[in-house]
């Protein structure tokens, strides 16, 4: 039969879910068609009643998210919402919970993943990754995926953790559905892009190929968003601000106290904050001196949303965060023959993305002539700061609690300060207004039984959520053994919340601390991991006695060497060899008795 041009035509404009709805049409009338005719040679499609569902085919299809911020949770979840029509078995997890060795059984695979720092993975995914780059990594030639991959193009590793799982998965025989997608931190429109077109392809091979399956069962729509959340904060009061550091102490950190008020938001020990930042209006001015503006254009945001040059800098845009890709993209803007012959050398140009303001930068090497629209499309989105929670509600009510290391430094006798440090730290006031939001963490949770004894190790601010933990653990009169490995510059000037920790001591719900401080010896440097190697053989005991880890603070230095010191020490006091040891620390952490909050 003869199709026209014309209804061709048509078909060709028609949207994804008026495709389907077509389908679905066309594939009942066929069926009615052949039945009413009566003729044997007529082959109707077969119609599924209630009671012969099972002879029907169901696929199934996972969604996996590793995430470290909540933005891959929350696009998991919107993809899951979004899929509940079709006629499959759909279930939604996280890389951290789902067990990788079922993955040789699945059908279709969706996987939403961040890249963490420098190319790493979310804490929630290095389970899952370990076990698919390792030697067991099984024959996936049954399966069908896709990746959406998150990350931060300020970083040379741009999206890296999802670039590596889906390379991996195609390694292993599985067929993609839909080629990978990477997003920026500006990811919602092409996050929904790449949602609506996995939902396309779907539609069409569980759709079309298949018969609607009645009995297809489907695991629980995610438990629906709370009243607050990041597309939606709540305006808070700033209550508290003080500084926790000594006069003398090189550091400048900050204890803050927030006020929910009447908000019913609800947070545990282990989430973080959200704090929506804003541009000093300082910085923005010293922005617009360098430039030909007044601060009066009117741009527009990739969002779509139009407003003033002076609005935007002060509210959407990145101004305080350098790196190597914005060096190399104000190069091309600018086209500064020296700063294009530097670009090409990575050493220098790594050490002018480390060591040179956003600002100094552009007052270095100006631009001839961009719009105000250039500048815009040039800056990058200013994001949410998170911030892990200082605090339980068992002891504070409606308050959140955080501990604020403040960046401040100097470059050619000018002074600079990072976004969040110069907003929360400099210009808010106690009694001031600030818009947040809790990203629940359930990959750093206290042990559900509070017997369970409790290791905490971690670095400046890294105290942070360790303070939160104990107050609950008073709250819950917990009967298990706590002990604090902390280290910072220096006793005199860097105890953070000392008086507080010493309470617990005397209380007896703390038994252990050890302190590493790396300047109080001019003539040796002291930190957290050399603790951790000293003390190896208690700390191996704890860990028989089933003892969790907990570590918090910096991801690309701290946290590398203290894992090194617990495989080490695992090795040495469990008479393991180094592959053993790393396995057991793995399962450690698949138990969660060893988990991170690290950035």
């Amino acid at each position: 039969m003869m199709v026209s041009d014309d209804l061709l035509n048509r078909v060709h404009t028609l949207t994804d879910h008026e495709l389907a709805w077509l389908s679905g049409y066309c594939w009942a009338r066929l069926q009615n068609t052949a039945l009413l005719s009566g003729s044997d040679s007529a082959q109707p499609l077969p119609i599924v009643h209630p009671e012969s569902a099972t002879a029907v085919v169901t696929r199934q299809v996972l969604i996996l998210s590793g995430s470290q911020t909540g933005n891959a949770r929350r696009i998991a979840e919107q993809l899951h919402e979004q899929l509940q029509d079709l006629h499959a078995n759909l279930r939604l997890e996280n890389l951290g919970d789902y067990k990788a060795r079922q993955l040789a059984e699945e059908d279709i695979v969706l996987v939403v993943c961040s890249t963490q720092g420098e190319g790493d993975y979310p804490e929630e995914a290095i389970s899952f990754a370990k076990f698919l780059f390792g030697k067991r990594a099984p024959d996936l030639s049954q399966l069908s995926f896709a990746v959406l991959a998150l990350g931060d193009s300020s970083y040379p590793l741009y999206c890296e953790a999802g670039k590596q799982l889906d390379q991996r998965l195609a390694e292993l025989g599985a067929t993609r559905l839909f080629e990978r997608i990477d997003c920026d931190l500006s990811y919602e429109a092409e996050a929904a892009q790449w949602r609506q077109n996995i939902r396309g392809v779907l539609h069409e091979q569980l759709t079309l190929r298949h018969a609607p399956s009645v009995g297809a069962s489907s695991s629980p729509v995610a438990a629906s968003a709370p009243s607050y959340a990041k597309g939606k904060p709540f305006t808070a009061t700033l209550v508290t601000k003080q500084k926790i550091t000594a006069r003398t102490a090189n550091k400048n950190v900050q204890h803050l106290e927030i006020d929910l008020g009447d908000s019913g938001i609800s947070y545990q020990p282990g989430d973080a904050l959200g704090v929506y930042v804003q541009n000093t209006p300082d910085i923005v001015q010293a922005f617009l001196d360098a430039l030909p503006f007044t601060g009066e254009e009117t741009v527009q945001l990739g969002t779509g949303l139009e407003l003033t040059l002076q609005d935007a800098l002060s509210q959407h845009l990145e101004l305080t965060q350098n790196s190597a890709v914005m060096v190399k993209k104000w190069a091309e803007l600018s086209q500064n023959s020296e700063l294009l012959q530097c670009i090409t050398e990575p050493t220098a140009l790594d050490t002018l993305a480390r060591h040179t303001p956003l600002l100094a930068l552009i007052q270095r090497y100006p631009a001839a002539a961009l719009s105000a629209q250039a500048w815009v499309d040039f800056l990058r989105p200013l994001t949410p700061r998170m911030y892990s929670i200082a605090s339980s509600q068992a002891e504070v009510g409606p308050e959140v609690h955080l501990t604020l290391g403040l960046v401040q430094y100097t470059h050619e006798n000018q002074p600079y300060a990072g976004a969040a440090s110069a907003y929360l730290g400099l210009q808010l006031e106690e009694g001031d207004e600030l818009e947040v939001f809790v990203e629940p963490n359930p990959r750093f949770r206290l042990p559900p039984d509070p017997s369970t004894p409790i290791i905490m190790i971690g670095s400046g601010t890294g105290i942070a959520p360790f303070r939160a933990f104990m107050q609950q653990r008073e709250a819950d009169e917990a009967s298990g053994g706590a002990w604090l490995i902390f280290g910072n510059q220096r006793f005199t000037d860097d105890f953070l919340y000392q008086s507080e920790w010493q309470r617990w001591h005397k209380l007896g719900l703390l038994q252990h601390t050890h302190f590493a401080w790396s300047r109080q010896n001019p003539n040796v440097k002291t930190y957290v991991q050399h603790r951790v190697q000293e003390q190896g053989a208690t700390l191996w005991q704890w860990l028989q006695q089933g003892a969790h880890v907990y570590v918090c603070g910096d991801a690309n230095h701290m946290a590398k060497d203290v894992e090194a010191a617990l495989i080490a020490l695992i090795q040495t006091h469990g008479a393991l060899d180094s592959g053993d040891a790393e396995a057991y620390l793995d399962q450690l952490r698949d138990e969660r008795r060893y988990q991170r909050d690290v950035y």
